[in-house]
């Protein structure tokens, strides 16, 4: 079967299997010195699989917090619900509830749920905790600065320094319920704002009324506070209210809002524990910011529309004239020494199982493929786009060259054809129908930090002198990040490397060199404080010498090395399918050429069949291929650029991994 019968099949199974996983849930308690490979070993299920039910942990276990289980083992457990006698029961907090629904669900007060679990009030509703649920209404005491309506309505008054999701948390509703009763905080939040958490006043609703624009007289709004509260509310306007989307970073988004990380943290001190999905955040609103959603990485095989035929033609550089017109080379000869024809060929060979897989599932494409005929400062792109009219096509794959690619964006700009470039990086003329597929070296770069800091690493920087690029990046890109020290003879000091690591965070070592003996200086230097502290080593570009004889392969999977990359060097399942189906076409394996060939003509043809223009289906998701991901983002001066970058490993069974 073709890789995406595959993925389709896969894709549903792992969705049948989540919707069954809430109703065959166990917990466990955790003890001092337990691991998840123990817990996994015990439960008969994968670490993963204990990831996947708590994030959280992933940072480290803690004695006595409680896991959710997957149980594969077969108890007999129906859901999250359990009995426990005729006046309460018991559930188990699952990922994404709030004790809002949790009330709504179970038809009880939130002052009868927080006395009947008093953890609640500090700890706040946490994944796998268990919660007794009530049977009668039992009043209790809210927060010292909570007021209570005597019509039932809850109060807050803002304090110093607080934010929306500490008071969400704090109430255990959402934000978006927050901001639903208080329409005036949604752009900012005043101190000594008074918020209705529960409820609805009628003078507080006046005031809402008189920000977003209502007739209603000042008159009528007579509670002094609430005048001074509608005057601070529309005064603050010096600040913008952001909500974290996954996979951002403090870093990422001091450089989003042009900030400091230290004035985000002083605006919101909660992220002094971390960056966390779902935070709406104070950011100082100095110049005015384009914010762009992080993509989220979606499959778009359930959505494909089989309407209205589609076209998209393919050009390569196949250069057939100066192959036949060789007369000093043969054919085999030519292709044995040409490796553009090579890069060519093996593209043309992974688009063409990308095509009859998409004419296999039935897609209602065209496919026209011609040669280019290129060269770094010719080819024939202009008269094939004017001799095909190709400017009615819905999408051109090549040329391969950047400035052939720029010639056929700008001819066919007028009718907005999108002309994804396979292999072009560099930042080139700013053409809006313009996709460069290859992620640059900086966004590669920036992926890894972004990696590390998303999971509150502290990072540490053993860069050779030599490498003086790196240093620039780091001291004027990563500016928290430290250097470790020389000695006065030039070489490590592992003194300085051992001052700079921090217990109970992981500490990321990044580590560029060629330099032997400081590789191995770092990697004993590391090694030996494993007993002590979490470490892992990273590389931010490819290393010749850790594949030298001299390098222990065991020691770098102790270490768990990880890098960037443009591709994916685990072998998925999908990966696997694709290269028997290579393989049984063309007796070889595929190259990372030919893989890129099916992977960009295969995510290009699933986006052309999704009842959305290309763009629009760019701008809503990301995709993840055989090897290659497709995360593009709109650039500032014209076009787009891929961000798509795996993060891989070496783990300790010795197979290199994607991290999560």
């Amino acid at each position: 079967m073709m890789k995406y019968f595959f993925a389709i099949y896969i894709t549903l199974f792992l969705f049948t299997s989540n919707v069954f996983s809430q109703e065959k849930i166990i917990t466990h308690k955790v003890e001092k010195g337990e691991t998840i490979n123990q817990i996994a070993q015990k439960y008969t299920v994968t670490p993963y699989d204990i990831y996947q039910l708590n994030p959280d942990v992933q940072r480290g276990l803690k004695p006595n917090s409680i896991l959710l289980i997957p149980n594969k083992a077969g108890a007999k457990i129906p859901s999250t619900q359990t009995e426990t006698n005729g006046q309460s029961q018991s559930h188990v907090v699952i990922a994404k509830e709030t004790l809002y629904g949790l009330e709504k669900e179970y038809g009880v007060s939130d002052e009868d749920l927080k006395r009947a679990n008093p953890f609640l009030e500090e700890e706040g509703l946490q994944i796998g905790q268990i919660i007794t649920i009530p049977s009668k209404n039992v009043p209790k005491d809210v927060p010292k600065n909570t007021v209570v309506h005597q019509d039932k309505i809850i109060f807050h008054d803002v304090l110093e320094k607080e934010t929306k999701y500490s008071i969400a948390k704090k109430h255990g509703i959402s934000i978006q319920e927050l901001e639903k009763r208080n329409p005036a905080v949604v752009s900012s939040l005043p101190i000594g704002f008074r918020l209705i958490i529960k409820g609805t006043d009628l003078k507080a609703e006046k005031v809402v009324e008189k920000v977003t624009g209502s007739t209603t007289n000042k008159a009528e709004v007579k509670d002094e506070k609430e005048k001074q509260n509608l005057k601070t509310a529309i005064a603050v306007v010096d600040y913008v209210s952001y909500e974290v989307k996954p996979k951002e970073t403090l870093y990422s988004l001091s450089k989003m809002f042009d900030t400091t990380q230290e004035e985000i943290i002083t605006l919101n001190p909660e992220l002094n524990s971390g960056v966390e999905i779902g935070m709406v955040l104070r950011i100082p609103s100095k110049t005015p910011v384009s914010i762009e959603d992080k993509k989220e990485y979606k499959s778009l095989s359930k959505k494909i529309t089989y309407g209205s035929r589609k076209r998209i033609a393919l050009l390569l550089p196949f250069n057939i004239a100066a192959v036949e017109g060789d007369t000093i080379n043969s054919t085999f000869a030519r292709l044995k020494k040409d490796k553009f024809l090579n890069m060519t060929l093996d593209f043309y060979a992974g688009a063409l199982i990308a095509i009859d897989s998409a004419r296999t599932l039935g897609f209602p494409i065209d496919v026209e493929i011609y040669d280019s005929r290129e060269t770094k400062n010719s080819s024939d792109v202009a008269a094939i786009i004017q001799n095909k009219n190709l400017e009615n096509a819905n999408a051109i794959i090549g040329p391969f060259y950047q400035s052939n690619a720029e010639i056929a964006a700008r001819l066919l700009s007028v009718n907005n054809v999108p002309v994804i470039s396979p292999l072009s990086k560099d930042i080139g003329n700013p053409y809006a129908n313009l996709y460069q597929t290859i992620p640059t070296n900086e966004a590669i770069k920036n992926a890894m930090f972004d990696y590390m800091r998303s999971k509150s690493g502290n990072i540490i920087a053993v860069v050779d002198k030599k490498k003086e690029s790196i240093v620039q990046y780091i001291k004027q890109g990563q500016k928290d990040v430290r250097f470790v020290a020389f000695k006065e003879n030039g070489s490590l000091s592992a003194e300085s490397l051992k001052s700079m690591l921090v217990k109970d965070r992981i500490n990321y070592v990044v580590m560029e060199t060629g330099n032997t003996w400081m590789i191995k200086t770092t990697m004993e230097t590391m090694l030996s404080s494993m007993p002590v502290y979490q470490v892992q080593l990273v590389i931010l570009e490819p290393n010749e010498t850790l594949d030298t004889d001299e390098i222990k392969f065991l020691n770098l999977a102790k270490l768990k090395l990880m890098y960037p990359s443009v591709t994916s060097d685990y072998v998925s399942p999908e990966e696997a399918i694709f290269e028997k189906k290579y393989r049984k076409t063309n007796n070889v394996f595929p190259s990372d050429y030919a893989t890129r060939g099916f992977d960009m003509t295969f995510d290009t043809m699933m986006r052309l069949v999704q009842n959305k223009s290309f763009e629009e289906t760019v701008n809503s998701a990301a995709t993840k291929q055989v090897e290659n991901k497709f995360e593009y983002y709109k650039k500032q001066d014209g076009g787009y650029t891929n961000k798509g970058v795996f993060i891989m490993y070496y783990d300790t069974d010795l197979i290199i991994k994607e991290a999560n």
